[in-house]
Formats: structure tokens, sequence, C-alpha cells
């Protein structure tokens, strides 16, 4: 009996999207901001996709720089149906390419969607030139269920490879000095793995708009968590703001001209001519970056952990735990900043990944479909198979409720290869999701009941997380005491109520802004490999030529920050 209304369940909830579901496949165009690999023809769970809502995808990636992709899509008649922009989706929402999704979400039409983005719709919502509320993408991550996860370090960090902290006796490690220091005695001593290929010290991927591996890090060093390209210093928790005036209680300022800055180059030209840094970094391709990760001799790199988790796959593929990496919270030496001391916050708060995932095309023949899709993704059934797969073939559930995998299942979700055949990671990455703590008790088709307090994610799972942790994991916490990874930097703080800068849009000062790119782009790499005698004069050059660009820039996002502020702000009140 349970079985049946488990089912009937199911068919009522198809019912009620009849009309948009397909009699015949309809095959969905889809970009995806991002490189990737094809999915196999026989991949099950597009197979399942495709046997419930009549839908196929043709899917293409990102091969070259995004702006430019972006921009020639622009130039075209027809748009992707399903348009992912990647970290440049403020091009094609501008640009005019994406469709309003609040003409098609409603709480009566799309209650699940809608459930979904009520709770930060202050921030999701946005007005457009004529004063209209629109939304154009849903997040495609951060808008989790119950209290923040923080097992480990999935966004920024000064990474390093957790042989090297095992060849110095576990060390603590808090400053940049300290880091730098550690990287260049374990090169000296170990100028070659045991194939005798040569380590590289520390490398800094600078392609396209992951440049932020070039730029980023200095806002962190000030202790600060991730504001794009802007430091924010916030005395005021009300963000009441009359003017730029510096003696303001609240100001945003551009940070990579500022004299804190020029610390963090200056070290990097050391570590240039110390031979930490190889010249090809400065040119390498993002798909060059992921090959020389995976094959386990970078020791270190600041990145964010997400953007290269295809090479962690493939260091655990390979069973090189030792060359996977420990995130590491570095804050400046006290000597670098007039002997301060810093706390260092690069956990923040959940946040919405606003503007960032699927949006609909204006060129789309079949946008209720898709937002029907979603809507049905979005049930606890879909999520579960999406997540955790198939019952039976790819997990199983305990006696008491609990999700949990073998040691060989849990292996397969680590392999690319894989998952091409048994995930759906092109579609699902990009499109609406639930995270956190899965809140009420859920019954599969099959009758197996799935208890709350339960995980979405596998790789937030208590069992799965510590269960199947590989031995060498388990014993290097042990060595530093700590339960997790994320012990090595401080817990989340309090998420702004502007969220993070980075996510405001910057339309209004295109031109500024792409200048301000442009400038420390070209600049930043050429510091970083000139002589030391000369870093000085060129960095004053640096700042000079950058200041026209920055000054417009920082004025338009201080009014920028408190107006996100205010929009949540008063929202709450």
């Amino acid at each position: 009996m349970r079985k049946f209304l488990a089912a009937l369940l199911t068919l009522c909830m198809l019912a009620s999207f009849a009309i948009a579901f397909a009699d015949e496949p309809i095959t969905l165009t889809v970009f995806r901001g991002d490189p990737g690999d094809q999915p196999t023809a026989d991949n099950k769970i597009y197979k399942k996709i495709e046997e419930t809502f009549g839908v196929k995808f043709n899917i293409s990636y990102l091969a070259g720089d995004l702006d430019q992709t972006l921009s020639l899509q622009l130039a075209g008649d027809v748009y992707p149906d399903l348009f992912d922009g990647g970290n440049s989706a403020d091009l094609i929402i501008t640009g005019g390419a994406l469709i309003n999704l609040l003409d098609y979400i409603s709480p009566e039409k799309t209650p699940r969607l809608w459930a979904h983005i009520e709770p930060q719709k202050a921030r999701l919502i946005e007005k457009d030139g004529e004063g209209n509320d629109v939304l154009y993408i849903i997040p495609n991550y951060g808008l989790p269920d119950g209290p923040q996860i923080a097992l480990s370090v999935g966004g920024p960090a000064f990474f390093i490879q957790k042989q090297v902290l095992e060849w110095d006796d576990y060390p603590t490690i808090k400053t940049l000095d300290e880091y730098f220091d550690l990287l260049e005695r374990f090169l000296d001593a170990n100028p070659t793995d045991e194939n005798g290929t040569p380590y590289t010290g520390f490398a800094i991927l600078c392609e396209d708009w992951r440049h932020f591996c070039l730029i980023n890090p200095v806002q962190h060093l000030m202790g600060r968590p991730n504001d794009g390209e802007v430091y924010i210093c916030v005395t005021d928790q009300n963000y009441e703001v009359t003017g730029n005036d510096p003696a303001e209680p609240f100001k945003t300022e551009t940070f990579i001209d500022k004299p804190y800055a020029k610390a963090y180059y200056k070290k990097l030209n050391e570590a240039f001519h110390a031979g930490l840094i190889d010249r090809s970094t400065f040119s390498m391709s993002y798909d060059q970056y992921i090959a020389l990760i995976s094959n386990g001799t970078v020791l270190g790199m600041f990145d964010q952990a997400w953007d290269f988790g295809t090479a962690t796959s493939a260091l655990i593929d390979s069973e090189k735990f030792d060359r996977t990496y420990v995130a590491l919270g570095l804050v400046y030496d006290p000597d670098y900043v007039n002997g301060a001391e810093i706390e260092e916050h690069y956990l923040n708060g959940s946040l919405p990944n606003v503007r960032r995932g699927f949006g609909i095309s204006t060129t789309c023949a079949n946008p209720e479909l898709i937002v029907a899709m979603w809507e049905e993704m979005l049930s606890d059934e879909w999520q579960i198979l999406l997540n955790w797969g198939v019952e039976g073939e790819d997990y199983f559930v305990d006696e008491n409720g609990r999700l949990n995998m073998t040691a060989e299942q849990y292996a397969n979700t680590q392999n690319n290869q894989w998952k091409l055949a048994n995930k759906a990671d092109a579609i699902f990455q990009s499109s609406p999701k639930k995270q956190g703590w899965i809140m009420n008790d859920i019954t599969l088709p099959s009758g197996t009941v799935i208890k709350a307090g339960n995980c979405w994610e596998p790789g937030n799972q208590d069992e799965i997380v510590f269960g199947l942790m590989n031995e060498y994991d388990k014993s290097f916490l042990a060595a530093y005491g700590f339960s997790k990874f994320a012990d090595f930097v401080n817990p989340p703080i309090e998420l702004a109520p502007y969220g993070e800068a980075w996510q405001i849009d910057y339309t209004p000062v295109t031109v500024a802004h792409d200048n301000f790119l442009k400038v420390q782009d070209r600049v930043l790499p050429e510091l970083i490999q000139c002589d030391p005698a000369e870093f000085d004069a060129k960095w004053d050059a640096f700042v000079l030529e950058i200041k026209p660009y920055a000054d417009e820039f920082a004025a338009y996002m201080q009014e920028a920050v408190v107006t996100e502020a205010h929009k949540v702000l008063d929202n709450a009140d």
C-alpha cells in the first residue's frame, strides 16, 4: 500500500504539469560557462530525465575566453535554451538574452521553486530599468535548508599539499611568511617527486575570470571574506553612510592599489626569484593548471576548492592522498600591517550564488517545460536521485533511515569517468537544488524511509565524511587533533546583509571596471617577475595608472554596497 500511495503521489505531481511535459522527446540546447566533458550516450540519469520529462540535452561547454564566447553568442539570433553565463552571467542578463522567471514562478504555479527562493527573495529579486521585479537566474548553490554545514573549505584559501605539512611534523601555519617559508624549505629538500618530476612551489592561475587566484588573496590576508575586488571596512552595522568621506564609519575601497596589497606582490616577487613560482604559470590555461595539479607536483596555490575539484578527484583516483590539499586561512604577519594582529575570516555565512546558474533564454520555445522540470526536480525523490543516485546501486539506507555508501560506491562518486555515465552533473550543477539538511522524513517509491537529519549532499554526510575517510586522512587529522578539515580555519562568520560584494552588478561602471581589470591583469604578473630593485618604482607606476579606474569603481561600489545592504535590512524590518 505504501508503494502504491507513493507512486500515486508522484503521478499527481506530474499531472499538474501535464501540459508542459513533452509527449515526444524534445532536445534542449545547453551552454555551460565552464569547461567539461560530454556525458555518455547511455547515462542512466539522463535516460531517467528523458523518460519522465521527454527532454534530451545537447550540451556545449566553454572552450576559450568566457566573455568572448558569450559576446559571440549574444551576437547571434538564437541563444541556447538553458544558458549558463558562469562568472560573466551579467553579460547575458544585460544583453537581454534571458527571460524573467517571475512570469513563470509563483507560490500557486510552482510551490517548490517559490519556497526554495522565498527566504532569500530580498537578495534574489531585482528591479529592471522600468522598476519591475525580475529574476533571471535561480541560484545553483547557496540556498540550504537548516543550519550551515562546515566540514571542509569549499571556497577560497591558501592551499598546501598534506605531504608538505607531514614533512615538517605537522606545523601550525597561520601567516603568509610561515607559508612561503615552509614551501621554500620543502622545495629545497625535495626538488622533485619520486619519479624525478620537478615540484612547482606555488602556482597562480591568471586565465580569464579565474584571475581571482592572482587578485583576491589580499582581502583575505587582511581578514575579510570574499568581496571580489573591493575591501569593505564596516564599523556601522546599520550601513548608515552619507558620502565617500574616508572618516565615515563605513567604507568600500579597491584593495589592489593599496600599500597592504603591495606587501603581497612583493612577497610573490621574492618567491619568484627564489624559484617557487614558475614563469609559465602566468600564461597557463585552466586545463593546463588542472593537469599540473592532477599530477601531484603543485605544492601550493591560492584558489577556491571547487575550482580545482576535478584535480582533487584525479589525485584521489590515483590514491595520492598525501598530494591532496589542506585549506589554510592565512593572514598578514604583523610586520606587514604596522604591528596589527589580524583575525582570519575565510568562511562566510551561507551565501546565495546570485546570478549564477541556468537562465532560460528568450529564444527558448519551451520555457514552461523547463520550469516544470525544475519544479519536479526539487521534489525529495528527484533530489535524492540527483545527489545520491539509484537506491541499492549507488547508495543504501540503513535500518535507522540513514543514507550511506559502501567504500566502492563512494569511490565511484570520486571517479570522473564513472560520473559521466552515472550522474547528470552538467544539468544538476547549474539547476536549482536543495542543500544542507534533510528536514523531514522522505518515503521513496520503494517504500524506503529516509529519516530527517540526513544531508542532501553525500559529501556532508557523517557516514561518508568520517566513516569512509581514507586511512591517510584519518591519521593526518589525528596528528593535528582535528575532527574535520574545516578545523584548519576559523568557523563561518555571519553573512553581511549585502551578501558578498562580487555579486553586485557592475554594469553601470562597465568601462571603468573593465579598464581596472585590464591594468591589474597586465601589470601584476610583470611586478611578480620584475627585478627586485625595480619593484618599488614599478609599483608606484601601477598605482598611478590604475587610480582613475579604481576611484570610479570604488565610488560606485560604496553606494551599491549600501543599497544592497538596505534591501535586506529593510526587508527584515
